[in-house]
């Protein structure tokens, strides 16, 4: 610090009450430290003095007066910030002091030399520099404030810019109105009274001035787009391409720009311009200048400048977007109304095409209409006039035995007789040798100067006439005309092409009465012969009846107990899970009924005992319950209960308890008292069910459960015991593998004729080869298969696989079947498909057979009928499969193209056992086939004694383990290991 001049005039000491005056008159920092440096000059030992101070947010201090410090001052200054009382260094010869609390200002002493021993409070006036301190603590505090407030303003100021701004972009002002305002609200931020926009495309290199203010250059005015490279050097090109900010005079901004800068247009005084940048590219820049001495822009300029620039791109691209979009608007809108305009006119078209189609149906529904031939002209002139003017309308025909032209029917409001006539040269004639005509009064008087028509056969003359002949093939039989007797009525080219369609199809629906007519005759003598043998059939039909209904009986019930068998349960289930499905809150409940320890008794007491006991237990289940519910026999000592609706566990198990009590009375069998009991499994069905099959699972999996807690008990059906059941998630994935690893194959099972045991054919049937569990049969996986939409993939798969075998056989006569179910037959283009997988294995079509089952027709039987008489056309044969088992069986015998039916294994196995009723439905079905030259194939033959009735009866053919097993193709071919 240098010390004070001591040439300085000596100053008169002040008395303290001045010193205080001085001091509250002292608004800012820099006032009080004037006071307190003359306060110190005063001393006799004070060289000179320096106040630094500290504003909040400050690092550098300020000073009264100016005055460069050194380091060593410095940290002199610093320990008096943070130590109470004075600071002196006797080797600088300074004293330092904190002035307030907390410390904020500092108050540095230049002593005379030899005056570092004195003590400090003699050297300064203490009690005036602590007022002192406080009075430059409350100022500083008063500046925070107001530069704070000063901020703040000019937040505000800002916030009220960027507001402005937004609203103007989402503004209905055009363009040019919104860029005036943003310049009036950047001119209330700073000097902005020259000032301009540009926009820039840096991929195009490409420029253009959207808004220019300028008092000393109109260069800019164009908001033409420009190349960059025009304005090259120019302080706009560097601000643009270099995508920083430019300020200060020309001759600064040259020297930041290393003397690249090429001057163009007027020199200003100072200039600022910031990019509007985008993902840090240049899309644009805002410029203020000033050509008035005086005026200078700032650091805070510039950065307000970006800050407000970034909000001006944005809202000239929200605006630029907005225009863009409305002119879109406007074009899509133009291509719209024109697109609009051809749709009227194709609907116009679409319209008048939909009425004559209407018209030409019309007329042909009316050949087969049961009418009159007069209620038929008129209804075909009343649609007629509905397409053109037809109050004047005739059909005129032709009678080439006799040459005349007959009107079978004819209106004209003229009262113009028309009666049947030779033929002469009239209009009609005319028609009837050249084709349709249209002509007018001045036509018709050139074609009878011409000698084309005669006047005489012309009747009354008409203003318009429009004639079209009625064609059998290249034939005219006659023709239908409309005329018009005034001049408002005239045809032209479109009537006379309208009228042409109708003439057509009115031919084609008289020759089809014609027709009609002519077969009427020939089905009243064919009436008489068809109602004799009406007579006939009907007593045949209702024999065929009465069997079928009592062979539907047998096959749907127990032939020991008379209950209902599995099937007709089966059904049953599926009626009330449809309700169920139907009925919001509904359920119904399965009871799996098993006889405890039967097999004891029918080993004890023999069979007969056993039948008894069975007899007696379907009673007593009858006696449990009531109407609608269902008892029936499974298989053995197996029953089941049906309860239609039930209002929850409680009924069934209400129901449960009455089987148990009923079924636990001692029963007398074989002149000895027993005391059975069985035990039940429940299940609930409800929504979540879908098939038959799966509430018998569940029901059967309680049943299992009961057994297991010791039997002549229930247990009902729930979520712990279904954790029991097979991983189907699991399957699912390992069918997907199995697929892709060629996992299924066929295996063939020989079909023999039984009289010879001559080998005939095959019948395909699926095989799983698992990698873990060997070789599962479909039963273990099927379901799955079906329930995750797999099971047309692998029936494919077999098909075809099953095909090539056949094509590696020696037998060349020999046949394959394979089993088609409903998926299939669902799909419209099954037989191409399967003919053209039959085509690519090279075997003959006639050497295949599908087969159906009676449950795979009852979705669309029209559908499936179609489908296989193309693949008999194709040769593909079809077989009706488990022949017997459903409800209309014999109607698809005569109604399907069928070259096969196979006998249920159920009838087939009941022969051992020597039943009546069985022997007596398969040589029904063997005669039935034969009456309509179908083969018959057994199925499920096992035993020497069943293959001979069957040949007694006539059984052509047979497949069945006692003929052989399925095995595969390798065995076939002998190279099995």
């Amino acid at each position: 610090m240098k010390p004070m001049p001591r040439d300085l005039p000596s100053r008169s000491p002040a008395s303290p009450v001045a010193w205080l005056e001085r001091l509250l008159e002292a608004s800012s920092p820099a006032a009080v430290a004037a006071v307190i440096v003359d306060m110190v000059h005063v001393g006799p030992t004070c060289r000179a003095a320096t106040v630094l101070w500290w504003l909040p947010g400050q690092s550098q201090p300020e000073c009264r007066p100016a005055t460069r410090l050194g380091a060593a001052e410095m940290a002199l200054v610093q320990r008096a910030l943070d130590n109470d009382g004075p600071q002196l260094d006797p080797a600088l010869s300074l004293l330092a002091c904190r002035l307030c609390r907390p410390g904020a200002a500092v108050l540095l002493v230049q002593l005379d030399a030899g005056a570092a021993d004195t003590p400090p409070d003699r050297q300064l006036p203490m009690p005036l520099l602590q007022l002192a301190g406080r009075q430059l603590q409350r100022t500083l505090e008063l500046t925070d404030l107001q530069r704070s407030h000063d901020q703040l303003e000019r937040s505000e100021s800002l916030q009220r810019a960027l507001l402005s701004i937004s609203d103007l972009s989402g503004s209905e002002l055009d363009m040019p109105d919104m860029l005036l305002g943003i310049h009036g609200i950047v001119s209330t931020l700073m000097y902005a009274e020259n000032f301009f926009i540009v926009r820039y495309d840096a991929e195009r290199g490409a420029m253009r001035f959207l808004y220019y203010a300028d008092t000393e250059d109109e260069a800019g005015q164009s908001d033409e787009e420009m190349p960059v490279a025009r304005l090259q050097g120019s302080l706009t090109w560097h601000l643009l391409t270099g995508s920083r900010s430019l300020m200060g005079t020309t001759d600064e901004i040259d020297r930041q720009l290393g003397g690249t800068l090429r001057a163009m247009g007027p020199q200003c005084r100072h200039w600022l311009g910031v990019p509007m940048l985008r993902e840090g590219v240049a899309r644009g820049a805002l410029v203020v200048q000033t050509y008035e001495e005086g005026i200078r822009y700032s650091a805070d300029d510039r950065a307000l400048l970006q800050f407000v620039g970034s909000h001006i791109l944005t809202a000239l691209e929200r605006k630029q977007g907005k225009d863009d979009l409305e002119r879109r608007v406007r074009e899509r809108t133009l291509e719209l109304a024109e697109l609009n305009r051809g749709l009227q006119q194709e609907v116009a078209e679409r319209q008048r095409a939909e009425r004559l189609q209407a018209a030409l149906f019309q007329i042909a529904q009316l050949a087969t209409a049961d009418i009159d031939q007069q209620t038929f002209y008129q209804q075909v002139h009343t649609i007629v006039g509905s397409l053109i003017n037809a109050k004047n309308f005739f059909i005129a025909l032709v009678d080439e035995t006799s040459q005349t032209l007959s009107f079978p029917y004819a209106v004209d409001v003229m009262g113009e007789p028309y009666r049947a006539r030779p033929l002469s040269r009239g209009l009609s004639e005319y028609v009837l040798r050249h084709g349709a005509l249209v002509v007018d009064r001045a036509g018709m008087d050139r074609m009878i100067g011409c000698g084309d028509i005669d006047a005489h056969s012309t009747g009354t003359p008409s203003i318009c006439w429009l004639g079209v002949p009625l064609w059998d093939g290249d034939h005219a039989i006659g023709l239908v005309a409309v005329q018009s007797y005034t001049e408002q009525i005239t045809y032209g080219t479109a009537e006379q092409e309208l009228l042409g369609f109708v003439a057509s199809q009115i031919a084609t629906s008289l020759q089809r009465r014609r027709v009609a007519d002519a077969l009427q005759h020939a089905y009243a003598q064919l009436e008489l012969r068809v109602h004799e043998r009406t007579r006939a059939l009907r007593k045949e039909i209702s024999e065929r009846e009465r069997v079928q209904q009592q062979l539907r009986h047998q096959v749907m019930h127990d032939a020991l107990t008379g209950l209902p068998n599995r099937d007709y349960l089966r059904e049953r289930i599926e009626r009330s899970l449809t309700l169920v499905r139907d009925i919001r809150g509904a359920r119904c409940a399965l009871l799996y009924i098993d006889v405890d320890r039967f097999k004891v008794i029918n080993d004890s007491l023999g069979h007969l005992a056993g039948d008894a006991v069975l007899k007696e237990v379907a009673q007593r289940l009858h006696s449990c319950v009531r109407e609608p519910d269902v008892v029936a026999r499974l298989s053995g000592d197996e029953f089941a209960i049906l309860l239609d609706r039930v209002d929850g566990p409680d009924t069934a198990t209400a129901v449960a308890n009455r089987v148990l009590h009923a079924l636990g009375q001692p029963l007398p069998v074989a002149g000895r008292e027993l005391q059975p009991s069985a035990s039940l499994g429940i299940a609930l069905g409800d929504h979540r069910y879908g098939q038959a099959d799966e509430l018998l699972r569940d029901a059967d999996i309680a049943l299992y459960r009961a057994k297991e807690l010791g039997r002549k008990r229930y247990a009902l059906f729930d979520d712990t015991l279904a954790k029991n059941l097979v991983d189907e998630l699991g399957m699912e994935g390992e069918l997907r593998h199995a697929l892709q690893r060629d996992e299924f194959q066929p295996y063939l099972q020989p079909i023999c004729r039984l009289r010879t045991g001559e080998l005939v054919g095959y019948e395909a049937l699926l095989r799983w080869h698992h990698p873990e569990r060997g070789v599962l049969l479909p039963g273990a996986f099927l379901k799955v298969a079906e329930d995750c939409g797999q099971i047309e993939l692998i029936d494919w798969q077999l098909f075809e696989r099953a095909c090539v075998a056949l094509t590696r056989l020696p037998e060349h006569g020999s046949f394959l079947t394979f089993n088609v179910s409903a998926l299939h037959l669902r799909h419209a283009d099954f037989d191409q498909r399967l003919l053209a997988m039959i085509g690519r294995t090279a075997l003959a079509p006639s050497r295949v057979i599908v087969e159906v089952t009676e449950g795979s027709l009852l979705d669309d039987p029209e559908r499936v009928r179609g489908t296989l008489e193309r693949l008999r056309q194709a040769g593909v044969g079809a077989a009706l499969d488990d022949f017997g088992t459903g409800y209309s069986s014999l109607n698809y015998l005569h109604s399907l193209p069928l070259r096969m039916l196979k006998i249920d294994q159920t009838f087939v196995q009941a022969l051992d056992a020597g039943s009546t009723n069985s022997s007596t439905v398969v040589e029904a079905i063997l005669a039935l086939a034969h009456a309509l030259e179908i083969q018959v194939i057994a199925e499920g033959i096992e035993t020497p004694r069943q293959r001979a009735l069957l040949q007694g009866m006539a059984c052509e053919l047979g497949q069945g383990f006692l003929l052989g097993r399925p095995h595969p193709l390798a065995h076939w071919l002998g190279i099995e290991a």
